[in-house]
């Protein structure tokens, strides 16, 4: 049985606005969106990797706030968990770094106005029920 390795994506927020970034990278997801992050090494606590993650991607300190609740399945064996995160005061704006070319901070209204990855929609929409919640 192969282990799952967990990726972790952040819900960024400045706000009422989430961070979104375009995938340049590899060729099959590029152009599509995603809740920025990455894979939690062995030995890593997944809260750990998401701030190791954004500040590798994007360039900038944040703080994870609470895990949205919900698993996402991905390749095999990939599963993605994601964490609401904000930036830190003294954290520098976001650049895309690494494996991604655009940035967008989306209002509940733009959030469908972008071409999410498959795995990264079912996490989008379980924000907009928490967000009608009040919970983020």
């Amino acid at each position: 049985m192969t282990e799952r390795i967990v990726v972790v994506g952040a819900a960024l927020f400045d706000g009422d606005r989430l961070l979104a970034a375009r995938r340049s990278a590899p060729p099959e997801l590029a152009g599509r969106w995603e809740l920025p992050g990455g894979k939690v090494e062995p030995g890593e606590a997944p809260e750990a990797a998401l701030v190791r993650e954004l500040r590798e991607e994007l360039g900038v300190d944040a703080d994870p706030v609470a895990r949205v609740p919900g698993e996402w399945p991905l390749k095999s064996p990939y599963v993605l968990q994601v964490w609401t995160a904000r930036l830190r005061p003294d954290s520098a704006a976001p650049e895309p770094l690494q494996d991604h070319d655009e940035l967008r901070w989306l209002t509940g209204d733009e959030l469908w106005t972008v071409p999410w990855l498959d795995q990264d929609v079912e996490a989008v929409r379980e924000l907009t029920v928490l967000q009608g919640r009040g919970a983020v």
